[in-house]
């Protein structure tokens, strides 16, 4: 068994976005998602693709299992651009709980970056985003996907 293994296959996703991040802001917006999540390389990479159908784009996320460290890079990309993002979100599993960081920008702005997986069992999980501007000493969480097992 991989860590995202927990992952394969299709899911409705219940999401949560803050409309504007890093402003003290507290007006979410919500939205429906349908993914479907695969388990390639035996489980030592994950891919999946989520598609928004009130925003009109999709996006897709590849996972990739380093084999000499363990841990786990992130790439995202979406319809509207056509390319991935950088830079990749890098971490791992404890358990039934996965953190994953890296050094990135929001409008301009330097940001650390950090994503929670959440297993919550068979059927359900949960992935949070959030950002911080101040070392990690504080963190805005800005967008959360409730998934459940379609």
């Amino acid at each position: 068994m991989s860590d995202f293994d927990f992952l394969a296959g299709t899911w409705n996703v219940h999401n949560r976005r803050l409309r504007k991040r890093l402003a003290g802001s507290d007006d979410w917006e919500e939205f429906p998602g349908l993914a479907t999540a695969t388990r390639p390389f035996d489980g030592a990479a994950s891919f999946d693709e989520i598609r928004f159908p009130t925003l009109g784009y999709s996006g897709m996320t590849l996972r990739l299992r380093d084999a000499e460290t363990g841990l786990w890079s992130i790439y995202w990309a979406d319809s509207r651009f056509g390319r991935l993002g950088t830079p990749p979100m890098v971490g791992g599993f404890d358990g039934d709980r996965g953190e994953f960081y890296a050094d990135d920008e929001h409008e301009g702005r330097p940001v650390r970056c950090r994503f929670i997986w959440t297993v919550l069992g068979p059927d359900g999980c949960r992935w949070e985003q959030a950002f911080s501007v101040d070392g990690e000493r504080t963190w805005e969480t800005n967008w959360v996907m409730e998934l459940s097992r379609a």
